[in-house]
């Protein structure tokens, strides 16, 4: 977390206005040629960890921070500074953060690859959501989690970002939303894992999800399914693909890392491999989960990565389109998507067993990463609630086991299903402050999955 706390009643900040009086005073203050560009993220969020189903730690965090970039022909500075919310206060430290800037840029060289958008537009999403009062939350918690050692992580409340440049432009994302993982924990020391996340919270939904993992925790008790290394059948719950699908997009869908040659999706995007006709991936900003621009100034839209099983565009920030000849189409410096959706197919949840007959359950995987990347060949291992099924039926859980496997494979020849409801998975990561984004993303039935060891 970071330790920028504002010193006074956040609540009371009016974050939208003070962003506008901020830039409209950088608007104000720029000599000769310079263009400012404005971005501002701030948070007022609660944070609860549990052990037990009891609380072992609680707080709130309220922080904002503004970035600077002065660009005066094809020099730019940049300049990070946090922001309290007092107007005078804030004023003055954006007035002397401009007055370094200028000096920066005299000994700057020219940034060949400098490129940001001109245009003069607004966009403005605020989304008040709905996310639970933490006290009432501790209740709502001992109460459906009665004598589970519940073993927990919540975060929620309000994120912000925003963007503003001299040339007119003016961006607002304001959500409330939560995210709540928690595990299940069996004497025996395994696990099952859930989370639950969104815009609106319910009682009711919560208490029904846990609910449904202590309906498995007998099972953990179970003597432990020894398996052989080899390939077997598999169903790979939304919490498994993201994993998979997360560690693929870190340059799976980059142009920079396509023109370089070194995407992990190369062969995809070349045409020497297709996947099944039923994967779409898009880039999809209609999920509302991540701002409608980016720090370039880009207005932001939803972009095809793969249809019907073939490569289509590329995710291409403005660094990348200027040093390769290529248009941006608004993605952020590390051109991994944010937004990432994936069609779904005809496998209604209820059957997904009925489905898998003999085979693996796999809920969650871990520690994933490339094992042979030109061939998009992960590995990493298993992790809670994975369980042997029999005829439709889970009779043992299975230890944690090395994977081994392509995305070629899965989302290929050894595609069978995909689950008809796909689940928003939120970004959980809280490395700084609370990140926007995540996957909406369906369960995936594959006639085998290889298990290493």
């Amino acid at each position: 977390m970071s330790d920028s706390l504002i010193p006074h009643d956040a609540a009371a900040v009016d974050w939208h206005r003070h962003f506008l009086l901020l830039a409209d005073a950088i608007d104000r203050a720029q000599q000769g040629g310079e263009i400012t560009l404005t971005s501002f993220s701030a948070e007022q969020s609660d944070f609860i960890r549990f052990n037990a189903a009891k609380v072992r730690q609680i707080g709130s965090v309220a922080q904002g921070k503004l970035t600077l970039r002065l660009i005066d022909g094809a020099r730019q500075a940049y300049s990070t500074l946090t922001v309290c919310g007092d107007a005078d206060a804030d004023l003055q430290d954006v007035s002397r953060a401009l007055v370094t800037l200028r000096e920066g840029l005299r000994d700057a060289q020219d940034d060949p690859h400098l490129l940001f958008d001109t245009s003069q537009w607004e966009r403005s999403t605020r989304r008040a959501g709905k996310v639970p009062e933490p006290h009432a939350l501790v209740r709502t918690v001992a109460e459906c989690a009665k004598g589970l050692d519940f073993v927990g992580f919540y975060a929620g409340g309000t994120i912000v970002r925003g963007f503003a440049s001299t040339k007119g432009s003016r961006g607002w994302y304001e959500v409330s939303n939560f995210n709540f993982s928690w595990s299940l924990y069996d004497p025996s020391g395994r696990a099952i894992k859930t989370s639950y996340a969104g815009d609106h919270w319910s009682d009711a939904t919560f208490a029904r999800k846990v609910e449904q993992a202590a309906q498995r925790l007998p099972i953990l008790a179970l003597t432990p399914r020894a398996l052989s290394p080899g390939r077997y059948r598999s169903y790979l719950a939304p919490a498994a693909l993201e994993e998979l699908l997360g560690v693929t997009a870190w340059g799976g869908f980059s142009a920079r890392a396509q023109a370089t040659s070194r995407s992990e999706l190369y062969k995809l995007h070349t045409g020497e491999v297709a996947l099944d006709s039923r994967v779409t991936l898009t880039e999809d900003l209609s999920l509302g989960i991540t701002p409608g621009f980016n720090d370039d100034g880009y207005l932001r839209a939803s972009v095809p990565l793969i249809q019907d099983g073939r490569s289509m565009e590329r995710l291409t920030n403005a660094r990348s389109a200027r040093e390769y000849g290529l248009q941006p189409n608004g993605a952020l410096d590390s051109e991994a998507p944010l937004a990432l959706s994936m069609e779904g197919g005809d496998l209604a949840e209820d059957d997904v067993l009925t489905q898998l007959d003999t085979g693996l359950y796999i809920g969650n995987l871990w520690y994933v990463n490339f094992s042979d990347r030109m061939n998009c060949r992960l590995t990493g291992m298993t992790r809670f609630a994975t369980f042997w099924v029999e005829r439709g039926q889970i009779v043992a859980p299975v230890e944690a086991m090395r994977f081994d496997d392509s995305m070629y494979r899965l989302l290929g020849d050894q595609l069978e299903r995909l689950g008809a409801q796909p689940e928003l998975l939120l970004s959980d990561s809280t490395y700084g402050e609370r990140a926007t984004g995540g996957m909406h993303l369906p369960g995936l039935l594959a006639r085998s999955f290889e298990l290493t060891l």
